[in-house]
């Protein structure tokens, strides 16, 4: 663990990460409440989410092959360069004088929902390469923790500026942020290692994950139900402020405040899970996480708004929890010249649910039905949460890829 904390690329990627994090999130919590907010803003919102969905849903299989195929830090310093430079254009836009529409902020959007699908799945690829397997728990335990942590400093300054600040001062302070993630993104020493560049594996196209896949159906589905708390996250996204705003009527701050909760309790999932999962297996925590996000998920909606935010830093640790031990499994069982084409898969699958659920929830809230939305996914949670812990009791039926004959060998000392 000291050794991780005293390497210089993992410290240059968490002041990059929190630098970019807290821009990104302060801005991604300022724009669906403006869009919600709007005139007709919550059925906008759900068309454009959807939209969203169904673009990184064509784009995730082919960005699984670019990280496999290229370098891995410039695929991430370039998504930040292009970020920085569209949404200098809408601040500028703001400081002209020019009234934003509803137009300009499904815009500002998009860019960010691009940026997340780019970066996360890149990140991942690029710390498995980076780092060695003995450091996979704590390294993802970490990351969480930075990550969190930047979303409840995010979330405590968006309850503040939402109130205070015009959205192009917000977007600038945004600018100023990618600028210095990019910074030390290029203070990362890193060569993209010869044995990745040059695997044959790494020409092959995505047929390659599924065939991976396919030879350990029990490990696909383990993945694929452990990725539900993620979905639903992202389908909350949607929901939650539409919640906040027609159901409890409650002002921008209230939303804010839930994303600095929902931050400390990431936080302390990604501070106690690696202990946990060093003690008890990667399989277990999934699992136990899961279930503690799915009950949370399932009574949110009866709460009022003390309850309803306590309740959320159970779904932030749920989810976290679930998500920092997922990780770790992942990056301890597939072989880094091909994590991206098996990550971006599972990413797609998962994807295509959003797409539908998106849909129905969006035909849902247009009527008044949010509440039915939540009840869906508390069934689907349950089924999958399910299968996990039947999985967990059963963690022998997963290989790991030295048990395969695969090199793992390909990260740098």
């Amino acid at each position: 663990m000291n050794s991780l904390y005293k390497d210089s690329r993992f410290r240059y990627i968490i002041f990059a990460n929190i630098a970019s994090s807290v821009g990104t999130g302060i801005t991604m919590i300022a724009i669906p409440w403006l869009l919600v907010s709007s005139q007709n803003g919550n059925e906008v919102f759900g068309y454009v989410a959807i939209a969203m969905t169904i673009i990184n849903f064509i784009l995730t299989p082919y960005l699984g092959s670019l990280i496999d195929k290229l370098s891995r830090k410039k695929i991430i310093v370039n998504s930040k360069v292009v970020s920085l430079l569209v949404l200098l254009v809408f601040s500028i836009i703001g400081f002209t004088g020019v009234d934003y529409e509803l137009w300009h902020y499904i815009v500002i959007y998009m860019i960010g929902s691009l940026y997340y699908t780019i970066f996360f799945p890149t990140m991942f690829a690029l710390n498995q390469e980076l780092f060695h397997r003995d450091q996979f728990k704590v390294l993802n335990g970490t990351m969480e923790v930075q990550g969190q942590l930047s979303s409840m400093l995010a979330g405590a300054i968006a309850s503040i500026l939402l109130l205070k600040w015009d959205l192009h001062f917000i977007l600038l302070l945004d600018v100023g942020m990618y600028a210095l993630a990019i910074y030390f993104f290029i203070k990362v020493p890193y060569t993209r290692n010869r044995v990745a560049r040059t695997s044959k594996v790494s020409n092959v196209k995505v047929s390659a994950a599924i065939v991976y896949l396919m030879k350990q159906p029990a490990m696909f589905l383990f993945l694929l139900a452990s990725s539900l708390p993620f979905i639903t996250v992202m389908l909350t996204n949607y929901l939650f402020p539409v919640y906040l705003a027609d159901v409890l009527r409650v002002e921008g701050n209230i939303y804010g405040i839930q994303g600095m909760i929902y931050g400390l309790g990431a936080m302390l999932a990604g501070v106690f899970v690696p202990m946990a999962a060093r003690k008890f297996g990667d399989e277990k925590i999934i699992a136990t996480s899961m279930l503690l996000f799915t009950l949370a998920i399932t009574f949110i909606i009866y709460m009022s708004i003390p309850g309803y935010l306590f309740l959320m830093l159970f779904i932030a640790i749920g989810n976290s929890g679930a998500r920092v031990a997922r990780n770790a499994f992942m990056m301890d069982r597939i072989p880094n010249e091909i994590i991206g084409r098996v990550d971006g898969l599972l990413r797609a699958i998962g994807l295509l649910l959003r797409i539908v659920l998106l849909g129905f929830f969006t035909g849902l809230v247009s009527i008044g039905l949010i509440t039915l939305c939540f009840t869906i996914l508390a069934g689907i949670l349950m089924m999958g949460s399910i299968y996990v812990i039947l999985c967990g009791k059963k963690s022998f039926i997963f290989q790991k890829p030295q048990d395969q004959g695969q090199d793992l060998s390909l990260r740098t000392p």
